[in-house]
């Protein structure tokens, strides 16, 4: 029995997912209140990478950026490059936030890659591998478009399935299609460095869809490390404590049974796997109490790996 159902999204990004609350005028109001220049928005010229709050009001792309980001959509719908948007602009579709960003996010398949980077390169943009395992690069002046094959740890990749399941959405004026939540939800789990940390995002998928996701697919993606995903339920159930009727109850009673076995039989010949979530927190543990190396292992295994495209690497 499937422990939820999933549900289409808008094909319009600035459409706010139903059932959210307009926090515009709420957040307009608090941004002219602070005195912090640390809390106050840059101007629209001088955005920073990241929004530093999250907001529903919109943030206007420069018309420079926008153009690139058609450009790149266009090309590769035209050229039938099987591809799905994720970041900022997927997260505003389930979520309503928006979000400012210099990167265009494009989940694909490795054996996709070299076809979207070819296509790209015809029409004069500069491609890189940045790494094999899951991160190429095209760029244009100042701007970025990152082609992801999956998690930087290789412990989730993209298939078919992420492309074939992905929402129709209007960017730019493209019609294409973004992650389903589900998908972008698993993109993040693992995004956990003490410099960036994606649990915000996911507790907010969850609220923004009310947990109307297809979690027996979630659950697939986590597979063996579905402690990542109990992790960020516990989190979403500590920010949302009204809330947690989201998750559906049948797979609360799935992973606690599962904790409360591991605790009371702990596996003594479980490796150490602090390298997949940051492989830099846990050096030391790696480097110097010679702990298992996780991270390396996923990564080796990785198959297939992107091929340097044109002899160029990032760096």
């Amino acid at each position: 029995m499937p422990i939820g159902t999933s549900h289409q999204a808008s094909w319009v990004l600035s459409t706010r997912p139903a059932g959210l609350p307009d926090l515009s005028t709420a957040t307009a109001t608090a941004r002219q209140k602070s005195t912090s220049k640390r809390l106050m928005p840059e101007p629209a010229d001088k955005l920073p990478d990241g929004a530093t709050l999250t907001s529903s009001i919109p943030v206007a792309i420069p018309p420079k950026q926008e153009g690139l980001y058609r450009e790149v959509l266009s090309i590769l719908e035209d050229r039938h490059v099987p591809y799905a948007v994720a970041g900022a602009f997927a997260l505003q579709q389930h979520t309503g936030i928006c979000r400012y960003t210099k990167d265009l996010d494009i989940f694909l398949r490795s054996e996709d890659v070299a076809k979207a980077l070819g296509h790209l390169r015809e029409h004069g943009f500069e491609c890189e591998i940045c790494d094999p395992v899951w991160l190429a690069k095209a760029h244009r002046d100042e701007f970025f478009v990152d082609l992801i094959t999956g998690m930087s740890n290789a412990v989730i990749t993209v298939d078919s399935s992420w492309i074939e399941l992905a929402h129709p959405a209007l960017i730019v004026d493209i019609p294409t299609r973004v992650l389903a939540p589900e998908e972008l939800l698993a993109s993040k789990l693992f995004v956990t460095r003490r410099e960036r940390f994606d649990g915000a995002d996911i507790a907010h998928i969850i609220y923004g869809t009310k947990g109307r996701l297809d979690w027996d697919r979630v659950l697939r993606h986590a597979g063996e490390h579905w402690e990542i995903l109990f992790w960020a339920l516990i989190l979403f159930h500590f920010v949302y404590p009204a809330h947690s009727d989201y998750v559906p109850l049948v797979l609360w009673q799935d992973l606690l049974a599962r904790f409360k076995n591991e605790i009371k039989k702990p596996d003594l010949k479980a490796p150490f796997r602090g390298s997949l979530v940051d492989e830099v927190m846990f050096a030391i543990d790696l480097q110097e109490w010679g702990l298992e190396n996780l991270l390396e292992e996923y990564r080796q295994r990785r198959e297939p790996k992107l091929i340097s495209f044109a002899g160029k690497t990032c760096g």
